[in-house]
């Protein structure tokens, strides 16, 4: 009923950039709330960002502020990550997700639908 389908990831050289987009086949896509998790095997699921219904509000894990962005285009119902200055440590696969609460939630327990994830490879 609801589809999530990320695209951009790929290989890059340290210090580059990378941008993911995630488009949703949400009916009221502007409802909620979109967020990014990127996991390795072996590791919990780690938050990344978050952006609100209306996309003026962000927020970052501490491992990507200044270096990540995050926005939105509710009018082509994507989501996008903006990642610059990318490191070995970036490499992961990145998901997306939405949720339905108001606030920027960095637990993956409150967003319901899931992309099916796209690789990151940072080579040094």
């Amino acid at each position: 009923q609801v589809q999530l389908v990320e695209s951009g990831g790929g290989l890059v050289q340290a210090g580059g950039s990378l941008r993911l987009s995630c488009a949703a086949s949400l009916r009221t896509f502007d409802r909620y709330t979109m967020g990014w998790f990127r996991q390795t095997p072996g590791k919990e699921r780690e938050f990344v960002a978050a952006i609100n219904r209306s996309g003026d509000m962000t927020r970052y894990a501490d491992a990507v502020k200044g270096r990540f962005t995050t926005s939105r285009d509710n009018t082509k119902n994507t989501v996008y990550l903006q990642m610059s200055n990318l490191k070995p440590e970036d490499t992961a696969v990145y998901f997306c997700a939405a949720g339905g609460t108001s606030w920027l939630s960095s637990d993956s327990t409150n967003y319901s639908n899931w992309g099916q994830g796209t690789q990151v490879t940072v080579s040094s």
